[in-house]
Formats: structure tokens, sequence, C-alpha cells
């Protein structure tokens, strides 16, 4: 963030008082259900329209999509009626990091799949690897994230 930014911590889209700041993080809480693919998808073309050039604001969103996709199908965030899935938008004057964090898993971890052509599913992080810049994983006992990076055009 190199301090030219703030982090904003709310439910909704910024305020006015904070649309006009350049750089910044933005977090939001989903819940853990499907129907929370479309919102954080709205949520973060609300936060980084204005910010950064369409295609890369594309680029993000789409990947955001397959990442909380995989957080809610995948993680203990999808599987318990009150899991939740968190994402942090990052926008720094080099990129734009997205992570998103989850109830984690004993069972699943993330992973690169080539999937057969007539499979409907599993091209979520084949997605993240060939349009981020970096992307990577991580987990302790409690949670699961993983986040990646997409330059701005």
């Amino acid at each position: 963030m190199r301090g030219q930014g703030a982090v904003h911590h709310y439910d909704a889209p910024p305020r006015e008082t904070y649309t006009n700041a350049p750089y910044g993080t933005w977090k939001r809480e989903f819940p853990g259900k499907e129907i929370s693919i479309p919102i954080a998808r709205k949520w973060a073309h609300e936060v980084l329209t204005g910010r950064i050039a369409a295609p890369a604001l594309d680029d993000v969103l789409l990947l955001l999509s397959e990442v909380v996709t995989n957080a809610i199908t995948h993680s203990d965030s999808g599987r318990t009626p009150d899991g939740q899935v968190m994402v942090r938008v990052t926008h720094s004057p080099g990129d734009i990091r997205v992570e998103v964090t989850d109830g984690g898993s004993a069972t699943s971890t993330p992973t690169v799949r080539r999937p057969e052509s007539d499979e409907d599913g599993g091209r979520g992080l084949l997605l993240v690897d060939l349009l981020a810049t970096a992307w990577g994983s991580h987990r302790d006992e409690a949670t699961g994230s993983v986040w990646f990076q997409v330059a701005k055009c």
C-alpha cells in the first residue's frame, strides 16, 4: 500500500469520501453461497471502476469469480450454514491484488487442473495461472486463502 491509500472495512460500496483515493485496500465478507459470486463481482466492479483500465478490470472480475466459486465449492465456507468468504482488493501503483479467504478445507487444496474438454468445471485456477501476473495460496488451522495479482494496463 506504500502509505498512499486507506484500508476500508464495510459491507457496501465505498462512500463518496473514499472514491477519490487513488490507491487503497477494501475488504468485504460474503455468505458462503453461490449467490455471493455475482455480488462479489459487482462490489469489486464498483470499487475498481475508474481506478484501472477496462481490460485489467475484466481480468480481475473474471479471476475473482473463479476464486470465489472455488472457495464456496471446495471449502468449509460453502459447507456450513454460517460459512463466509472474505474478499480483499488492494489497488497499488503497479497492480491489483485480490485475496479470497475461506473457511478452509481438510480434504482439498488449490491445484491447477487440466480438465478434459467435455468437463463442465475445473478451469478456475487454470485461468488464474494464465491471466494473473502472480498467484498463490496458503492455509492455516482455520482458513485458506488464494490470492492473485493483475498488472494494470
